[in-house]
């Protein structure tokens, strides 16, 4: 299994349900793991074998900054759906978290994995 790791993307939407939360953007942390099959790439050493995380990574930043979500899971599910639909990952593993979201704690968060079958 191959997998290419993508931590600590740090983007702003609005996230959260409570009227304060809804006022302004907040900080998001995301982090990615994806599943996809690096053979050819590692063979040949050729960028155009290779998944290209950077396209993929800017389109969740697009996604991001633009989105507006009650919820980290439908953020999450959102992010996941980018990766294996739009980009035909395998599988992605994605870990959302929010700074400051609880009192007394540096981030509260989610974490999901998916596939292409599950947006089918």
């Amino acid at each position: 299994m191959d997998i290419i790791e993508i931590d600590h993307l740090r983007l702003r939407c609005v996230i959260g349900f409570s009227e304060h939360e809804r006022k302004d953007r907040q900080d998001v942390v995301i982090s990615l793991r994806i599943r996809t099959d690096m053979h050819k790439a590692g063979e040949t050493d050729n960028p155009d074998d290779a998944f290209n995380y950077r396209t993929v990574t800017k389109a969740i930043i697009k996604h991001v900054e633009e989105s507006e979500y009650l919820l980290v899971e439908a953020l999450a599910t959102a992010i996941a759906r980018i990766c294996t639909v739009d980009y035909a990952a395998e599988w992605v593993q994605v870990r959302v978290h929010k700074p400051g979201a609880l009192r007394f704690s540096d981030s509260v968060g989610v974490v999901i994995e998916r596939t292409p079958d599950d947006f089918a």
